[in-house]
């Protein structure tokens, strides 16, 4: 009885695996020449030790014609400086500072509402402030929107830390999070858009209403990716891998922001969350061995550590997972922890503010609370990153 748990987590990660095989394929395929002009909407609040280092890393990109536009709501802003900068480095490129600072539920989409509107060009790519690329970055994203029924190209990121309770948070998106994007397709689950990159068509914005639309919402890369595939659309992963930088200095920070993930992805898609459940083979191993169900803890757990290696190594190509390939049985029990913890409560802490959220995922108030050093940008809360 306690081994059917631990085969059907199996199951998942097999299929997991399944996924990150295609994935390996197809970052192998050469990407057909498409080069439209591109507008980079970045919406910025604050800043962090590698905050320079990641914007710099848009501005040596491989591609004809593109500007970045980056979004304030004061000038006041830490990161004014270092885009200041970055204008004075390259001042032949198409950089632009803006202030954006109209209220809204949820601050970051009050600014890209400004920047949008600013854009000069049809094509839109958005993503956030920490996120570091290569220079074949945007030739590889907007490549996928030549096909017209793909109308949002995603990315897949790996995470860094400088202290252990956030390589301890990178672990679980390099083996965790990553495998459980790679399922949904294979499962038929279209309209997931991921913050480390959402490229898109500004005809496709507009018919959803903008991103006026998504101004009440906290999960604005899931409403966007979802309505946009309720057009009509698919989502497409770019063949194309970005880095993030997270900031947890201490465990209460690691878990702060898990917690409100987890609580931000049930009032986001309540049906997924509830069956997360049976993703956890680490859990239902240790289940199905305390039962002596020794075989179906086995192979839970051969196939959850073989989809870390697989997805977190190679696909991501995370260096550090496969030297930390012991801690993961460890990292999925916090990450259970989690779960549970999310299963009630309807406010997240976000930096300064208190968000109280409704049953669909709406904002519905802020309490101010006491401000909280080194947060550094807008953050997609459904993607387990800070």
């Amino acid at each position: 009885m306690w081994g059917v748990p631990a085969l059907a987590a199996a199951v998942y990660y097999a299929i997991a695996f399944a996924g990150g095989l295609r994935r390996l394929r197809d970052m192998r395929q050469p990407v057909a020449p498409w080069t439209p002009p591109v507008s980079i909407l970045k919406p910025v609040h604050g800043r962090d030790p590698r905050f320079y280092e990641a914007i710099r890393s848009h501005a040596v990109l491989e591609y004809p014609e593109y500007e970045i536009l980056f979004g304030v709501r004061s000038m006041d802003d830490a990161a004014v400086t270092d885009i200041r900068r970055l204008q004075a480095e390259y001042p032949d490129h198409a950089i632009r500072l803006i202030e954006a600072g109209a209220p809204a539920p949820n601050g970051k989409v009050a600014v890209l509402e400004v920047l949008a509107a600013e854009a000069r060009h049809d094509v839109l790519l958005v993503n956030d402030s920490d996120i570091a690329v290569e220079p074949p970055y945007l030739k590889q994203v907007v490549a996928g929107l030549a096909d017209p029924r793909v109308g949002m190209v995603t990315c897949l990121y790996r995470a860094s830390g400088d202290t252990a309770p956030a390589r301890w948070e990178a672990l679980g998106v390099a083996t965790d999070f990553a495998p459980g994007v790679l399922v949904a397709p294979l499962v038929g689950i279209d309209g997931f858009a991921l913050g480390s990159t959402m490229a898109f068509r500004r005809e496709q914005l507009d018919a959803i209403g903008g991103f006026a639309a998504i101004r009440d919402y906290l999960a604005d890369d899931y409403q966007l990716g979802m309505r946009i595939a309720g057009l009509g659309y698919r989502t497409m992963l770019a063949p194309v891998v970005v880095e993030t930088h997270l900031g947890g200095d201490t465990w209460g920070d690691v878990w702060r922001h898990q917690l409100r993930w987890s609580r931000t992805i049930r009032v986001s898609r309540r049906a997924g969350y509830c069956g997360y459940l049976a993703t956890q083979a680490s859990f239902w191993a240790i289940v199905a061995a305390c039962a002596a169900q020794w075989w179906p803890a086995g192979i839970a757990l051969a196939a959850r550590l073989a989809t870390a290696w697989l997805v977190g190594g190679a696909v991501l190509g995370d260096r550090t997972v496969r030297l930390r390939l012991w801690l993961v049985p460890i990292r999925d029990l916090w990450g259970f922890a989690v779960w549970i913890a999310g299963l009630v409560g309807d406010s997240v802490q976000w930096r300064d503010q208190k968000l109280h959220l409704s049953p669909d995922g709406r904002i519905v108030s802020v309490t101010i609370a006491g401000s909280k050093a080194g947060d550094s940008d807008y953050e997609s809360e459904t993607q387990g990153r800070d």
